[in-house]
């Protein structure tokens, strides 16, 4: 029994070994510096809670950061109610909810149309406002998969961006020309969600 678990034992430092040199082979190539254009998508949940966590790193490393949610903005969030607070407090991050709801809750086109540009344009002032290090588009896919905003004025504006500046989308089904242009792409699957259990929206989970 020992010799067998000392084998283990050694037979997964080696492991290790292979894996650490792997590792730094990969970090001594990747020289370069970056802003990112991240893209979360899918038909899972955590696209915007991956975002949002984003916001905490940045801010621990002394960034400035501007969100813009779409579609959003019908009920109160736990996540506007902090970031109010955070402001409040003396960080520098800046939240605009620029949403009335989905679509099904508006059912009026014009109507989201109008405000999806309103939105555009709180976020093109954030994209060039040289303060900010990272800047949160949320839901933004969901506005270009309805056609609220021509897919290439958002991806012309993407790509004037300045060099250091990172930059999040969220939503389900987004374009594939922002897929091919982003840096990052997470796509959230979905295997249990509890709606499906007849459990409602929960505080602090869901909103």
């Amino acid at each position: 029994m020992g010799d067998a678990m000392d084998e283990n034992d050694e037979e997964h430092r080696r492991k290790m070994v292979r894996r650490k040199e792997a590792f730094d082979a990969r970090m001594e190539k990747a020289t370069l510096e970056k802003g990112l254009l991240i893209v979360h998508t899918g038909a899972g949940k955590g696209k915007t809670t991956a975002a949002l966590g984003l916001i905490v790193r940045a801010l621990g490393q002394g960034k400035k950061v501007g969100v813009v949610q779409y579609i959003k903005g019908a009920i109160a969030t736990g996540e506007a109610a902090l970031i109010a607070r955070l402001a409040e407090s003396g960080f520098p991050v800046e939240m605009h909810t620029m949403g009335e709801g989905f679509t099904w809750d508006t059912q009026d086109r014009r109507r989201d149309i109008a405000t999806a540009r309103l939105g555009w344009e709180k976020a093109v002032e954030l994209l060039r406002d040289e303060s900010f290090d990272l800047v949160i588009l949320d839901e933004l896919n969901v506005v270009l998969r309805y056609d609220y905003l021509p897919v290439e004025e958002v991806l012309d504006e993407l790509r004037r961006k300045r060099e250091m500046l990172h930059v999040v989308v969220t939503g389900r089904n987004a374009k594939p020309a922002l897929i091919e242009m982003a840096d990052l792409v997470t796509e959230m699957t979905q295997v249990k969600h509890p709606y499906r259990d007849g459990v409602k929206p929960q505080p602090g989970i869901e909103y």
